[in-house]
């Protein structure tokens, strides 16, 4: 029997969303005794560690029923992402041959050349600071939401009913959440600005240097080692060549199954290693990463 699969309820997952949801209910429940200062920084990182559960749970966790590992994570504190979606196209994002490309891959933060070639400049602009991690903190959630939310639309209104589906969920999970924020009396706008807004600008701190362009597949991923508090924030996920490899792996065991294997997966990414994500901010947080404009179309598959 595989070792790495043996627990038919995974506790530590199930106490990280008991945990998730009970910290923004608080959060809420009592935002008039807490200054901004608390409520940001504990709810936008229980509201990112929320995003991160999903992506654990949509690779098969904590249980062995789909049906009751999606309610447990159904009402969903960023108001961003429906689960379905987000499930649907990560698990595509998963075929490690079109990695980065950005056709084949729904994760993709290139464009086309052509499509980057017939941007207008301030658009190119945007999109060059949105390639710096300040500008992927600061305007990435809105960037992402406008371009998301747009292909979905489109989406529905050709009809497909996956989509519908997935988004009609997402709006009672959303009906939920700004319920009970109004009720307890704390304004919406504050929680978005607060909890919501914040907790995509960290998830997306995760994913800024996640993937890079290149001919060899491996060398595609990164792997960051990271403190325990990025590493608790993204379910050991920083370790993405190893996630990679591995998908069903439960993030408590990733970082062992690692470390057993650091040199063989160094050697398969060449070295695409980040001591930390104060190296990442060091590095990125006012300069691009790279060009938008994908190098190579002719690596992928």
């Amino acid at each position: 029997m595989n070792s790495q699969r043996i627990a038919r309820i995974e506790w530590p997952t199930l106490a990280l969303i008991a945990m998730v949801y009970a910290v923004v209910i608080c959060l809420v429940w009592f935002h008039a005794l807490l200054p901004w200062w608390v409520i940001l920084p504990f709810g936008a990182y229980a509201a990112c560690l929320h995003s991160s559960l999903q992506h654990e749970i949509l690779h098969g966790h904590p249980t062995r029923s789909r049906t009751v590992n999606e309610l447990l994570v159904f009402v969903t504190p960023h108001l961003w992402l429906p689960y379905g979606r987000y499930r649907d196209l990560h698990l595509k994002h998963h075929n490690d041959a079109h990695l980065t490309c950005p056709v084949e891959d729904p994760e993709s933060y290139y464009l086309l050349p052509k499509d980057w070639n017939n941007m207008p400049g301030l658009k190119r602009a945007l999109y060059t600071f949105n390639n710096t991690l300040l500008g992927r903190m600061l305007i990435g959630p809105a960037v992402g939401i406008i371009r998301f939310w747009s292909d979905e639309i489109m989406q529905i209104l050709k009809g497909r009913r996956d989509t519908v589906k997935c988004w009609s969920g997402f709006v009672v999970s959303s009906f939920i959440v700004l319920t009970f924020v109004y009720w307890v009396g704390m304004p919406i706008w504050q929680y978005i600005l607060l909890v919501a807004y914040p907790a995509i600008s960290l998830a997306l701190v995760r994913s800024f240097c996640e993937h890079q362009a290149a001919e060899n597949v491996g060398e595609r991923t990164i792997i960051v080692e990271a403190s325990a508090f990025w590493s608790l924030l993204f379910l050991n996920n920083n370790l993405h060549l190893p996630h990679h490899d591995k998908p069903s792996l439960p993030w408590y065991q990733l970082p062992g199954y690692y470390v057993k294997r650091r040199e063989e997966f160094l050697s398969k990414n060449n070295n695409y290693l980040m001591h930390g994500y104060g190296e990442i901010f060091r590095r990125y947080f006012f300069k691009p990463k790279e060009s938008v404009s994908y190098p190579n179309l002719s690596w992928i598959a």
